[in-house]
Parts: C-alpha cells; sequence; structure tokens
C-alpha cells in the first residue's frame, strides 16, 4: 500500500532571476516581498486626554480633594461677586431716589406751582386795577422766575429724547408768549380799555389748556421715573441670596466629609470661609430687609403724601385763579350745566374746591389720612381745610354780590383787604406749605435711613468673599500635605 503522501509546501513567489537587482524587480514583486503595514493610530484629543485625567485623579483621595477646593473657591467668589454686583445696583438706585429723581419730582412740582400761582398773581393785579399793589406784582414775576430756573434744570436732567425734554421744551416755548400776553393785558388795564381783560383770558386759556398740561406731563414723567428708581432699588438679591446657601452648604458638606475621614472636628481654613459666608449672607439678608423698610417708609410716609399735597396746593391755586377770573369775564364765557348757562371759570372754581375737599373727603380728607397721626404733618392740614370751609362761605357772599349787580362789593370781598376770600386762600397756601416741608423732611430721613442700611455692602462682601476663598483653599491644602 502506497503510504500518506506529504504535505504539499506553500507556493513561494517568483523569484526574480539571479543577479537582478530589487530596484528592477515587478512592482508586484515588491509588493508581495514587503510585510503588510499597519494601520496608524488615532490621535486623541486634548480634550479628551484632559478628561481621562481628571477621571484617573478623581479616584484617588489628593485629586479629590483638589476638585473639592476648587469647587468651594468658585462657590464662595461667586457668591462674594453676585453680592457686591447686586447690591450696587440697588445701593445706586436707593441713591439715585434720595438724590435725583425725587428732587427731579419735587422740581417739576415746583414749576407746575409757580405756573399756577403766576397766573393767580396775574388775575389779582389785574382785579386791582391800573394800580397793581407791589406785592401781587413781586409775587408774579417770582413765580416766573422760579419756574425759569427750574425747567432749565429739568432741561439739564431730561435727555434729549424722554417725554420730559418735549413737556420742558414746549414750556420754555410758551413761557415767553403767555408774560407777552399778561404785559399787554396789564398795558391796557392801566388804560382802561376792555382790551385788557381779552388778553389776560387768552393768557389764562394757554396756561390752562397748553402750559400746566405740559408742566402735568413732566410732572408725571418724573414721578414714573421715581417709581422706576424704587422698583430697581426694593427687591431683594434673591440671585446672590441663593449662591449664598449654596456655597454654605458646600462647606458644610465638606467639614462634615473631612471629618467622617480624620476624626477631627475642625479644619480652621474651612471653618475661616464658613464664617466669612455666613457673615456676608446675614449682612445681605438683614441690610437689605433694612434698606427695604426704610425706602418702603420713605415712599408711604413721604412720597405719597407730597404727591397729595402737591396736587391740593396746585388745586387751590386754580381755584383760586378761576375765582379771579370770575369777576374779570363778568360773564363773557358761560359753559351749559344740565341745561343751564354757567360761568364757566365759577364752574371750574366750584369743580375744584369739591375736588379739595374737607378733612374727612377729597385731597385734603387723603392727606390727613397719610398723615396717620403726625402733628407735624397733620396740624398744617388741617388748618388748611379749615380755612377752605371758610373761603367757600366768603365765596358764596361774594357770588351774591356780583349777583345782584354790586361788582365792587363783590370785587371787596375776594380781594379786600380784611375778610376777602384772598385771605383765606394765603392761609390756605401757607398752610400746605408747611405740610411739604415736613413730610419732605420725613421722606430724606427714611430715604437716607434706607439707602443707609446697603453702605459698605458691596465692598465688604467682595473682601469677604476673597478671604472666604482663601480659606477654603489653605483649607483643603492642609488636607492634601498630609499626602507628601
Amino acid at each position: 500500500m502506497p503510504g500518506p503522501s506529504a504535505p504539499t509546501p506553500p507556493a513561494a513567489p517568483p523569484q526574480p532571476p539571479p543577479g537582478v537587482p530589487p530596484a528592477r524587480r515587478s512592482p508586484t514583486a515588491q509588493a508581495a516581498a514587503q510585510p503588510a503595514a499597519q494601520p496608524a493610530a488615532k490621535r486623541r484629543t486634548a480634550w479628551a486626554e484632559g478628561t481621562d485625567r481628571l477621571r484617573a485623579a478623581a479616584t484617588t483621595e489628593p485629586g479629590r480633594l483638589r476638585i473639592i477646593g476648587a469647587v468651594l473657591a468658585a462657590l464662595v467668589i461667586g457668591f462674594g461677586a453676585v453680592t457686591t454686583w447686586q447690591m450696587t445696583d440697588r445701593s445706586a438706585a436707593a441713591h439715585d431716589v434720595l438724590y435725583r429723581s425725587q428732587p427731579l419730582s419735587d422740581d417739576a412740582a415746583a414749576i407746575y406751582r409757580s405756573l399756577a400761582d403766576a397766573n393767580t398773581a396775574a388775575s389779582s393785579g389785574f382785579l386791582a386795577g391800573g394800580q397793581e399793589p407791589a406785592a401781587v406784582r413781586d409775587r408774579y414775576e417770582r413765580d416766573i422766575e422760579r419756574a425759569s430756573e427750574k425747567l432749565a434744570k429739568a432741561a439739564s436732567n431730561a435727555g434729549s429724547t424722554s417725554s420730559s425734554a418735549a413737556a420742558v421744551g414746549k414750556l420754555n416755548e410758551l413761557l415767553p408768549e403767555y408774560t407777552g400776553l399778561i404785559e399787554r393785558a396789564r398795558a391796557n388795564n392801566r388804560q382802561g380799555l376792555p382790551l385788557g381783560g381779552a388778553y389776560l383770558r387768552y393768557a389764562n386759556d394757554k396756561m390752562q389748556t397748553q402750559m400746566l398740561p405740559a408742566a402735568e406731563k413732566l410732572y408725571k414723567a418724573e414721578n414714573a421715573r421715581l417709581s422706576s428708581d424704587y422698583a430697581k432699588a426694593e427687591p431683594y438679591p434673591w440671585f446672590a441670596i441663593a449662591l449664598g446657601v449654596a456655597a454654605l452648604a458646600a462647606l458644610a458638606w465638606t467639614q462634615r466629609r473631612n471629618y467622617r475621614r480624620t476624626n477631627r472636628v475642625f479644619n480652621p481654613g474651612l471653618l475661616a470661609a464658613t464664617a466669612a459666608g455666613t457673615v456676608v449672607l446675614l449682612w445681605l439678608v438683614i441690610g437689605h430687609t433694612f434698606a427695604r423698610s426704610g425706602l418702603n417708609e420713605s415712599y408711604d410716609d413721604g412720597v405719597r403724601s407730597l404727591n397729595v399735597l402737591n396736587d391740593a396746593r396746585i388745586g387751590s391755586l386754580k381755584a383760586r385763579g378761576n375765582e379771579n377770573l370770575t369777576l374779570v369775564s363778568r360773564g363773557a364765557e358761560t359753559t351749559e350745566v344740565k341745561g343751564e348757562s354757567k360761568d364757566k371759570f365759577d364752574v371750574s372754581y366750584r369743580a375744584l374746591m369739591k375736588r379739595l375737599g374737607d378733612k374727612d373727603s377729597g385731597l385734603l380728607g387723603e392727606a390727613v389720612a397719610l398723615a396717620d397721626g403726625d402733628p407735624g404733618g397733620e396740624n398744617p392740614v388741617l388748618d388748611a381745610a379749615e380755612n377752605v370751609g371758610v373761603w367757600k362761605e366768603r365765596h358764596e357772599v361774594a357770588r351774591e354780590s356780583d349777583d345782584s349787580g354790586d361788582y365792587q362789593g363783590a370785587l371787596n370781598k375776594v380781594i379786600g383787604a380784611k375778610g376777602a376770600t384772598g385771605e383765606c386762600f394765603d392761609n390756605v397756601d401757607a398752610a400746605l406749605d408747611r405740610a411739604l416741608a415736613h413730610e419732605r423732611r420725613e421722606f430724606e430721613q427714611a430715604a437716607e435711613d434706607g439707602r443707609g442700611a446697603m453702605r459698605g455692602l458691596p465692598v465688604g462682601a467682595a473682601v469677604l468673599a476673597v478671604l472666604g476663598a482663601g480659606g477654603a483653599v489653605l483649607g483643603i491644602g492642609r488636607r492634601l500635605s498630609e499626602y507628601r
């Protein structure tokens, strides 16, 4: 029997003839003679390498401590930075409330009052005849000068595109026109010409329909700016408070972890960081609470009362002007009331006096309620209310005289030296001026207390945050030194 066949050897690649150099071999032969090339390894990104190193470091205690230290430092620094940022904004808004927006609002009210008072003084002087009393003339000129000064100040603070700027520009344009009409009315009145009354009524119409609405627009715009500053200063800094709580929680967790691994109760660095963070958080919460309380008090007991008192004083000025113009026009201008023709200026006077009210109603009643039992603010308003009541009684007597044809008697009861309605008006105006001065002081005191509660907090928070972050890093560093 034939034996098993021998295994067939693998076929050898064809060899070049002897003496043929490798360079002259065929490409197929060269490829067969060379070993197969290995695929190139894929290069890793720096991010992937860094992640792997961080993951590897996190598996060791020193690596974990380094990560914890970095997180603690970032939280404490972030807490300090956000606290500084938010409290700087609120402190700046509180400063604007006290030294910028409220004074500008007060100036806008002063413009309104000055214009209304100038109009009243002009009509009072006209009623006195050709020989205008020097005191009345001086009052008119002081009002015009004060309005001009306040308008210049308002123009420098209004900005070029705001509604305040438009109102200021309109008033600056109309004021010379108004004063020109008043001078023409005076010139004709001195000569005994009836045309003077027409000029005065035209000037009053310009004041009532154009100038005072523009002044009211300016007043409302400045009040809106004041409200905006309050809205920026009062809200709690919740973002900063949340970061502070997170930072303290992280510090507490780290110290508990440290205690469980080392049995050491205190780590001086971490303890210092916790103390610094606690001080900042308490300072932030308590300081802003007191600041908010002061600002709320300045608005409730100051700004609201000032707004009502300004409205009441302006209302009394306009009522006095209409009372004077009732005698100037002598029924030349009428309006329809319930199907009956009434003197236009007397109708306006009665509406304004009704809005002014008494100690239990109207603007004066609201001012008494806002005074909240404070004698310094309440007593002047009660004096004003009492004089308003007398004013109404004397006005009715004057109207009876005028309606019966006794024009001179009516004139004496309105602008006379004694027992006239002008005496009541002066008393009302002086009482409201005292009340305004008192409420302005109340506002300034409360607003200053609110602003003072935030004083030093932005800088203090930044300094303590840096110290706290340093303490956290040192505390972690002390633990790391144990592994060297």
